[in-house]
């Protein structure tokens, strides 16, 4: 099954302009997301899917000029993006991630393919997360999101409203009766910590993250290291 990683960026964001060129301890933030992102095995093609409007066009030079593929697509369709993404480089499995996560972990990813894989054979999931904590332990940050490209070309058809448009996968978390929605939890116990914020919305988390003594090849143990449990 061809995997590919759909990198969710631009630079025109509200709560933090420009969020994924800021620079993270000596690398933009985009290059923390692809250089972790690709650490992902079960990944055929990492794939940075950014808006047509001409203030990327420095994104999609910067990562052009590492050989990293860029798609273009409408800034507000977010869900016709990653429709037009996947068929474009022929995705079967269509794994979502937000370019806010600098701290993305490839073998996190592994494990959310690896577990939609079976439950998806099983007839037991449509669609897997593991990038926010809600019903599994884990940090906000460190996962993604992943579905079939058949179900995500469905799910571009029938959904009508803006903010699923805009909103990609949110038509699925709106209509769970429609959908076999999983998660599960990290496998090491150290790992269970849903207390823990990791991505960058605003300018606070920007320089949370920048104030912590990390790196790119960083592990989510040696992460979570950094917050000694409360209490």
């Amino acid at each position: 099954m061809r995997t590919v990683a759909l990198i969710q960026a631009r630079l025109g964001s509200t709560r933090l302009p420009c969020k994924t060129m800021l620079s993270l301890h000596g690398l933009p933030v985009i290059d923390w997301v692809v250089r972790r992102t690709r650490k992902a095995r079960l990944i055929d093609e990492v794939v940075v899917a950014t808006s047509d409007r001409p203030e990327n066009d420095v994104l999609e030079y910067h990562l052009s000029r590492q050989g990293v593929a860029v798609f273009r697509g409408p800034e507000d369709d977010v869900l016709e993006r990653f429709r037009l993404a996947g068929a474009a480089h022929g995705a079967e499995q269509v794994v979502r991630i937000c370019a806010d996560n600098p701290l993305i972990w490839g073998p996190a990813i592994d494990d959310l393919i690896r577990f939609w894989r079976d439950e998806n054979a099983a007839g037991a999931c449509d669609y897997a997360y593991n990038h926010i904590p809600r019903n599994n332990s884990y940090p906000d940050g460190l996962g993604a999101e992943t579905l079939s490209y058949a179900l995500l070309a469905d799910i571009a058809g029938k959904a009508t409203l803006p903010a699923h448009r805009e909103h990609c996968l949110s038509y699925i978390w709106d209509n769970p009766g429609l959908y076999r929605i999983r998660t599960f939890d990290p496998a090491n116990p150290v790992l269970h910590r849903p207390d823990l914020k990791l991505d960058m919305d605003t300018p606070e988390d920007y320089r949370a993250l920048a104030l912590l003594d990390i790196h790119p090849d960083i592990t989510p143990e040696e992460i979570v290291a950094l917050f000694p449990p409360k209490g």
